[in-house]
């Protein structure tokens, strides 16, 4: 009998870990040929998160626990879970329930066709208007200049063969972004399409600032075209400032300085000073990740477990 590794991060989810567990519960029970665990992982919670995980994994030996030292961040605990999974297929689920649980049946019936990566891909979510234009740009921006291509509003529900699973442990970056390498290791995918719904209980601890850190994760982990826009800009530039002045010289030297106030130098100083300021920028991003890469710190450290 083949076994599904249901993954369920979780951070300060106090109000959503029972429903979550009683919801999933029901979901793998009634999949009758296949076997399953539910692996709860605590990333650091401030509430009574932890508590409620070791309750119910007491009582369910299919629960398992992991429980970290601290938050992070979203990925961490997502691999924390595909670390400590042992099934033939890993399924990630947010505590919260926005994701239809019931859509769980819809994976595995992908995977019985033979397709090693399912992606949720979500038609319509209740969000302000805003978050939607952004999320929107990202995915366009994303897939425009990255070497890899991610589904618009993919998230992180979906399903994944063990081949994808011994795949993506085996790429050893800490600088992850998780969908991108999801794309990047190939195989045959499918996406269900679904309606996410709105979050009912509790608060998000997901805010615009960790979607802009996301974002820089997808993009500065999977395009150089920045930087080939950068050296493409200076070249342009270069040209330009050249004809600049040759053009200027042969107008002084015709018709005398025709420039009779510093305005337009500190117009010049202001664009190519704030031109090098991003460049510089950019190139500093890049040997950020190269920086986290190099200190080879673990992507996350595990404080305790349960029925692990």
């Amino acid at each position: 009998m083949k076994k599904i590794s249901v993954v369920v991060p979780c951070y300060n989810e106090e109000k959503n870990v029972d429903i979550a567990y009683s919801t999933l519960k029901k979901v793998m029970v009634s999949l009758k040929k296949y076997d399953y665990e539910l692996i709860f992982v605590d990333n650091g919670s401030l509430d009574k998160t932890r508590q409620l995980i070791t309750k119910i994994a007491k009582k369910d030996k299919k629960v398992k626990g992991i429980f970290l030292s601290r938050n992070f961040g979203p990925e961490a605990s997502g691999r924390a879970g595909l670390d400590h999974a042992t099934g033939d297929a890993f399924i990630g689920i947010s505590c919260d329930l926005q994701d239809p649980p019931e859509l769980i049946l819809k994976f595995i019936k992908k995977w019985e066709e033979g397709f090693d990566i399912i992606f949720g891909v979500y038609e319509s979510l209740d969000d302000n208007e805003l978050m939607k234009f952004f999320r929107g740009m990202f995915y366009k921006l994303f897939n425009k200049i990255a070497n890899v291509e991610i589904p618009a509003n993919a998230v992180g529900f979906g399903l994944l063969d063990k081949k994808i699973m011994k795949a993506l442990k085996s790429l050893p970056e800490k600088y992850r972004f998780e969908r991108g390498l999801t794309s990047w290791v190939g195989f045959k995918k499918a996406y269900v399409s679904y309606k996410r719904k709105k979050r009912e209980r509790g608060t998000s601890s997901y805010k615009f600032i960790d979607y802009i850190k996301h974002a820089e994760r997808g993009i500065f982990g999977f395009s150089y075209m920045i930087l080939d826009i950068m050296v493409y800009s200076g070249f342009l530039l270069v040209f330009l400032s050249f004809l600049f002045v040759a053009g200027y010289l042969y107008w002084v030297v015709a018709f005398g300085n025709p420039i009779n106030a510093s305005i337009p130098i500190m117009i010049g100083i202001v664009f190519f000073g704030g031109v090098q300021l991003l460049a510089i920028s950019i190139i500093g991003k890049y040997i950020q990740v190269i920086v986290e890469e190099t200190k080879a710190r673990p992507i996350y450290i595990v404080e305790d477990t349960i029925n692990t």
